[in-house]
Formats: structure tokens, C-alpha cells, sequence
């Protein structure tokens, strides 16, 4: 553990504020937050993460690594950022030496996150890596023994775990209020017609498409929801819409995950449809999120009419906050890179799957 953590964390205990790893119950914040240096300064850096971490209590803003250097004046200017926390991806290893950063969190195209995730881990820098976690198997694994081996934390960007509705769902596994789940609908993505042909989201070799994109909200909450894991996924490619456009990568892919014993997820994923659901069918009822994977307004409903509305403010500022709190009190985060592999492993059995019109065993 790095020696700035450790002194939080003996901070932490000094004063009697170690408490349960939760997202529901959260400590008062200590004297010195973490410091968090964004890596790629997107548009869910610039108008989701940076504006989420105005309100976190357990880590701030400290630092940029860009390979836009156009993009820092404004971004010092908008957060106070100082010179000596500014770096581009060329000088990014000289982070190591900056006790002001505690993290690097990796928010860049899926297809460099490996080399990233690396990099950052090999600074002895925590690592928050934005989902999905990388492009294959072998990628993700790299990233877990980098972090390993450097001794520092891996969390993956899955806000969704963090948002209270979907843990209040998760709960259900345990209390089983309707019975046991009998079957699984769960659908991600959003309505538009494909992106320039430039954007790394039309590139395959990037990550881009439905399923790298948005299939993971989908895979990730039918596994999270249910406690389970697949043992075999279809998958297909419905007709086109655009196929002008979308040359390289997935349009839409509906596919179905096997949880064995007769529970069957049916799935989907598309960046030109507008999926966004979760429901759990069950002996005595059902439950669902609807939308699922929004940034905002979450909500959860029942068959008896229960409604659990959106949360005030942003899902990122928990799930920062619960990710800095790991840190601080020496725990295990929410979402470990087990979790992001996992997810990776079926998105590419899917890819099989659909190509080869066979069901693909895990």
C-alpha cells in the first residue's frame, strides 16, 4: 500500500471511522482525500466524472493525463488543476514520483486499456479502469497481474453496481421477497443512427459496437441480479439498420445466457435501439429497473406496485466515493477485475456464438 493510504488509513482507525465497506453507509471523510489524476479527457470525463468528483467525499480532482494537450489550459482553468499534476500519455510514468496522485483512473477507447491499465499500475498508482474492462481475456488478465504485481487496487467503472436500486434488487437474492427467480430479460443500449466512421466507437479494433459498448450493462446485470454465471450464451446479429455505417462492428446482438438449471437470460444490445431494462420473473411475482443503465433516473418497480424512485445526484459520485473508501480502509473494492474478465469472456463467447450460429459453452 502506498505510504499517503496508509496514513489515511491509519487516520481512519485512529479516529474510530473504519466501518463496513458499504455503499449505503459511509464514514465522515477524512482530512486529506484522495488525489484521482483522470486519464483521457472525453466527454465522460469532462461532463460525467469530473463533475462527480465536485461531490465526492473521499477523493478529489487532482490530476490530468491527456494525449490532447490543447485540452489542459481549459481544464486547469475549470478545475484548479496545478501544473505539476499535468501530464500527457509520453511523461505519464513520471506520475510515480507525485505523492498528490493516489489514482489513475483509465477512461480512454476500450482498445488502449490494456496498455493504459498497465502503465498506470506499473506508476504504483491505484487503478480505476472505465468498463468494459478490455478486449479479451488475455488483455484483462494482463491488467489484473500488473496491479497485482505492483501492489495496488483494481476497480472497474461498473456505476451500476454502486446504484442503490439495482444493490436494493440484489438484496433480493438473499430475502427473496417474490421467490425464487424463475427467468431474466435484461436489455441495454440507446436509439441513434452510428456515429463518423472516424470515431473509435465504429472501429473494431478499438472496442467499438452494441456489445463491447453496451452489451456489458446487460451481461453484467443478469449475472449481478442473479448471483450467477452462465454456462452457455447464442448470440445474433438481427438485420441491419444502417449497414452503410456500421462496416466493423455490431449494430445490435441479441443473445441468451444459460445460467444452467433452467434459468435463461434473454438479451440484447444496441447503439441504434433503445433497450434499457432489467426484470427478474418469479415464483410469486417480479421485479424490474426501467431504464437500467442511465446515468440518472433509475427506477425500480414491482408486481405489488412498489416503486423505488431514482437517487438525488450522481450514480459516479458513489461509485467513486465507495471505490476511494476501499482504498482507504484497506477492503476489497466493489468491482474487482474478476468482475470485468468475466464479462469479457462472455462478450467474445457471444461474438463466437453469433458468428458461428452455435451455442458457445463457458
Amino acid at each position: 500500500m502506498p505510504s499517503i493510504t496508509r496514513r489515511h488509513f491509519l487516520q481512519l482507525t485512529g479516529s474510530g471511522l473504519l466501518i463496513a465497506h458499504s455503499p449505503y453507509l459511509l464514514a465522515q471523510p477524512p482530512k486529506n482525500k484522495l488525489g484521482v489524476a483522470l486519464l483521457g479527457l472525453g466527454n465522460y470525463s469532462t461532463n460525467l466524472l469530473a463533475p462527480a468528483l465536485k461531490h465526492t467525499k473521499y477523493c478529489e480532482l487532482r490530476g490530468i493525463i491527456t494525449g490532447s494537450e490543447e485540452k489542459i489550459p481549459q481544464w486547469q482553468r475549470k478545475h484548479g488543476i496545478k501544473d505539476s499534476n499535468v501530464y500527457t500519455y509520453r511523461t505519464m510514468a513520471e506520475i510515480a514520483n507525485n505523492d498528490d496522485i493516489d489514482i489513475i483512473y483509465v477512461v480512454t477507447p476500450t482498445g488502449t486499456h490494456k496498455d493504459f491499465a498497465v502503465q498506470a499500475a506499473n506508476t504504483s498508482k491505484h487503478v480505476w479502469c472505465e468498463k468494459p474492462m478490455a478486449m479479451d481475456s488475455k488483455e484483462c488478465q494482463a491488467i489484473i497481474d500488473a496491479c497485482k504485481s505492483n501492489n495496488v487496487t483494481l476497480s472497474i467503472g461498473y456505476r451500476m453496481q454502486h446504484e442503490p436500486n439495482t444493490r436494493t434488487f440484489r438484496q433480493y437474492l438473499k430475502t427473496k421477497p417474490y421467490g425464487n427467480i424463475t427467468a431474466v430479460s435484461s436489455f441495454a443500449g440507446y436509439a441513434g443512427q452510428g456515429r463518423a466512421k472516424d470515431n473509435w466507437r465504429m472501429k473494431k479494433h478499438m472496442g467499438g459496437g452494441a456489445l463491447y459498448d453496451m452489451g456489458v450493462y446487460a451481461i453484467n446485470s443478469a449475472r449481478f441480479l442473479t448471483g450467477r454465471e452462465p454456462v452457455a450464451v447464442t448470440g445474433n446479429h438481427p438485420p441491419q439498420r444502417f449497414p452503410e455505417k456500421f462496416t466493423e462492428v455490431d449494430e445490435t446482438t441479441l443473445f441468451t445466457m444459460d445460467f444452467g438449471g433452467g434459468l435463461v437470460a434473454d438479451c440484447g444490445t444496441s447503439v441504434v435501439k433503445g433497450f434499457n431494462h432489467f426484470k427478474a420473473d418469479c415464483e410469486d411475482g417480479w421485479y424490474q429497473l426501467k431504464p437500467m443503465q442511465s446515468y440518472s433516473g433509475v427506477t425500480g418497480t414491482t408486481s405489488d406496485e412498489k416503486v423505488l424512485p431514482p437517487i438525488d445526484g450522481m450514480q459516479q459520485t458513489l461509485q467513486m466515493d465507495n471505490d476511494a473508501l476501499a482504498i482507504l480502509t484497506g477492503r476489497q473494492p466493489m468491482v474487482t477485475g474478476s468482475e470485468g474478465l468475466a464479462d469479457i469472456k462472455i462478450v467474445n463467447a457471444i461474438f463466437e456464438a453469433a458468428k458461428t450460429g452455435r451455442t458457445v459453452t463457458l
